[in-house]
């Protein structure tokens, strides 16, 4: 049944879109839960997540927003060496995986991952390079119960420098290709703005075949090779291979000046650059969608990464509706 024989508006961008546009687990707009996120002592419970996820799906699709990224911690605790009762709950949750990922093919969703920070291949102690491994490797098998194609993808970072960034991407490589293959084809490489830099990416890359994300904003933060966004982007989509859709991220610097409260008082603090705005700048994204029709790009996917979440993404449609019409085929 499409939209409009069930009802619902249709969306000025769905035909054809280049991207489809997406958030970051948290919902501003509904008073929806992303994940089950008590503590221990009160029993959470992947299937708890399930449920929660279940309405947030329901709320996608009616504001017709197909490209979204789950919380990392959908099985609370799951990998903890201390807390045993955990460790089954895919297991546990057979049925409710199997049922939530028909849901997400119903609605033609794209859903992904992005582990927590002190997920790190190439961290030099071992004890934290097994811990990344099985994290990864029970994102991976929770994608897979949902049976979910290649592009459910998990993003990581190359990690910390740790004194030598060359030594560590060099750990990362040889990480990457001691993981199972069925976490490895998962995986996607997203570059940051202070350690590893777009072009660390691609060594990577090149010795591994990880598909690199393009983040706009990390690559004016970190850019040693001095790349315009008309340069990085086609390079980066190439990365990827032409059974999974590629992903970019896309943010806008923070401009506000910020009251922060110490114990000496109240100080005026300006923002760095690296800060994600609350919501995003609609002409630098308009920039990016001419420069994608230009260059006669593959299509891609965005993910928008602001603090007011799908309430940017929302306003971000209303702007391009506004502001470039001409764009309406192009953002899904």
């Amino acid at each position: 049944m499409s939209m409009r024989d069930a009802g619902l508006p249709a969306s000025p961008f769905a035909t054809h879109p280049i991207c489809r546009l997406g958030f970051p687990v948290k919902v501003l707009a509904e008073p929806l839960r992303s994940h089950d996120s008590r503590r221990w002592q009160h029993a959470p419970h992947l299937s708890v997540s399930l449920a929660y996820l279940r309405d947030i799906f329901e709320y996608l699709h009616r504001r017709q927003i197909r490209f979204y990224r789950l919380a990392g911690q959908l099985a609370p605790y799951l990998t903890h060496p201390d807390l045993p009762a955990f460790h089954r709950q895919l297991e546990e949750c057979t049925t409710e995986l199997a049922s939530t990922g028909d849901l997400i093919r119903a609605y033609g969703l794209r859903v992904t991952l992005h582990p927590a920070h002190y997920v790190q291949l190439n961290a030099p102690d071992s004890w934290l390079v097994r811990r990344a491994e099985e994290e990864l490797g029970v994102a991976a098998s929770l994608l897979e119960a949902m049976g979910l194609d290649r592009d459910a993808v998990i993003v990581v970072h190359v990690g910390g420098v740790h004194g030598n960034a060359t030594a560590g991407r060099e750990r990362f490589v040889a990480r990457f290709v001691a993981l199972p293959e069925n976490v490895r084809r998962r995986l996607v490489l997203e570059h940051d703005d202070r350690r590893y830099s777009f072009e660390d990416a691609l060594w990577i890359h090149r010795r591994t075949g990880i598909p690199v994300v393009l983040d706009a904003l990390h690559l004016r933060c970190l850019n040693p090779a001095g790349r315009t966004l008309a340069d990085a982007l086609p390079v980066a989509l190439a990365t990827w291979p032409p059974d999974c859709r590629p992903k970019i991220h896309f943010s806008s610097p923070r401009t506000a000046l910020r009251a922060v409260r110490t114990s000496q008082g109240t100080r005026l603090q300006p923002p760095l650059p690296n800060q994600h705005s609350d919501f995003l700048d609609p002409f630098a994204f308009i920039d990016l969608l001419h420069l994608a029709q230009q260059l006669h790009l593959r299509p891609f996917d965005v993910m928008l990464e602001a603090k007011a979440k799908d309430l940017a993404l929302l306003r971000l449609r209303e702007q391009l509706a506004h502001f470039a019409p001409q764009l309406a085929n192009v953002v899904g």
